[in-house]
């Protein structure tokens, strides 16, 4: 049997975040493509109950890093726009990205895609874009589209809700005839994730009102941090409200814009938090986490970075497991012989090191080296070990150590569901917490913490 439908939908984008303070450029090589079922599966919303033939085009996605190369990112926009017009006639397109891009040559990545997006499908069929909360908003995003939503969450843990949400609006534009208006205010803050995360306040408080105020005519309220570590013009903050009702959306965009920047002085790193010397001081003599928040390839450090290990090695810490440093160098050494040089070699300088490995085990392109009472997960490319299921297909317990190092800033939910203390080590790398010591060329004039003493009146764009 033939399945009519009303409505043809596509599904697709490019998601990554991009420190402009990382020396690695991302291609080809960084990124993976999600695509048919695949691509289909992010999103669990009936389609088919709804009149909607979704058509998967490809997702287009890395852990975060460096700057895309502009030759990469031209082709990779070029076949997603080529693959969009050999689906047309098209009655709408949810759009995946992150809103953290980087190019070298371009100042708005995201607004140049989805731009031309609109340019392909006509101003008759309908975007509806979601983006991670550290995304970056400008007017040439918002005159493209129909809907927004953004993560609630940080950690995120409302991923497929957010997608899910995304989903929903367009299938309400299509077969509801709801026409909301997307609008904005830009707010001067630029701060790290870490000191705005939802799980303490003052943005725990702020992200449950947020939820609060969503209904019929307001169907999302969106507060965007921002991406700090991208020096460029458009590294803001934001309220983002999608909206039937133009009147009650404007007067909630400049409410959450004010309520954030009333609470700037507030937004400050939470836990426990310092210097080597401070988290010597805290060691608890059990299993614990120290987060090396500089280096955090989850957040567009480089992972190569030896610091912390230097550091134990040199204050006799025992019992210690590293997850991970990336250095395809140091594989190829310990393939030949025990003794290898490790630290700041896909550049993200720091200390090199001599070691010598007492026992080395490889797992595809993964090392697991033992150096007296301390244990390296060595990595080929950049690795993020933020779920537990990357120690289990490592066959490493966790609880056989006393101190887990992640390359983190806020730690996962699935480290945090250890509860186990933990510590938040301010050390350099490209996505540096020190905020008012990076390179601040290109942001606006007036933008908190670089700048202080100015004030702020919200404009709803």
């Amino acid at each position: 049997m033939t399945i009519t439908y009303k409505y043809k939908i596509a599904i697709g984008g490019i998601s990554t975040e991009c420190s402009t303070y990382s020396p690695l450029l991302q291609n080809k090589e960084n990124f993976e493509i999600i695509e048919k079922e695949a691509l289909k599966n992010l999103i669990d919303f009936p389609f088919e109950k709804n009149n909607l033939k979704l058509i998967p085009i490809f997702l287009c996605k890395s852990i975060p890093g460096g700057p895309i190369e502009l030759d990469f990112y031209t082709k990779i926009k070029k076949k997603f726009i080529k693959k969009l017009q050999n689906l047309l006639p098209l009655d709408g397109i949810i759009l995946i990205m992150h809103g953290a891009m980087n190019v070298p040559g371009i100042e708005d990545p995201e607004g140049q895609w989805i731009e031309e997006i609109r340019k392909v499908i006509g101003k008759n069929s309908y975007i509806s874009l979601s983006f991670d909360l550290h995304g970056q908003i400008t007017d040439k995003i918002i005159d493209n589209i129909n809907s927004f939503t953004a993560y609630k969450t940080a950690p995120h843990s409302d991923v497929r809700l957010t997608y899910l949400k995304s989903a929903k609006m367009l299938s309400d534009i299509l077969n509801k005839k709801i026409f909301p208006k997307v609008i904005w205010s830009p707010i001067p803050i630029l701060v790290s994730g870490e000191m705005s995360s939802t799980l303490h306040e003052p943005c725990k408080s702020i992200y449950k009102e947020i939820i609060e105020y969503q209904d019929s005519e307001i169907l999302d309220v969106s507060l965007m941090i921002g991406y700090v570590w991208a020096d460029c013009f458009r590294a803001t903050a934001a309220s983002v409200i999608t909206c039937v009702d133009l009147k009650k959306g404007k007067n909630i965009c400049k409410l959450i814009a004010l309520k954030y920047w009333q609470v700037r002085n507030k937004l400050t790193i939470p836990g426990n938090k310092g210097n080597f010397n401070d988290f010597l001081k805290w060691l608890p003599n059990k299993f614990s986490i120290l987060a090396d928040s500089g280096d955090n390839p989850t957040a567009g450090g480089v992972g190569d970075r030896c610091d912390v290990l230097k550091f134990l090695i040199k204050n006799n810490i025992k019992d210690v497991l590293i997850a991970s440093i990336a250095s395809p160098s140091s594989l190829i050494q310990l393939k030949k012989t025990k003794n290898f040089t490790i630290g700041g070699t896909l550049g993200g300088k720091g200390p090199k090191l001599n070691l010598h490995a007492l026992k080395v085990n490889f797992i595809n392109d993964i090392a697991i080296v033992s150096i007296n009472s301390i244990t390296i997960i060595i990595t080929k490319k950049r690795q993020p070990f933020h779920f537990l299921k990357d120690f289990k297909n490592l066959n490493i317990e966790l609880k056989s150590f006393k101190l887990l190092v992640v390359k983190s800033g806020y730690l996962s939910s699935d480290l945090n569901s250890l509860f186990a203390p933990n510590f938040m080590l301010l050390s350099k790398g490209a996505v540096n917490q020190n905020l008012l010591k990076i390179e601040n060329k290109k942001r606006m004039e007036e933008i908190y913490p670089f700048q202080k003493n100015f004030n702020f009146i919200p404009n709803v764009r």
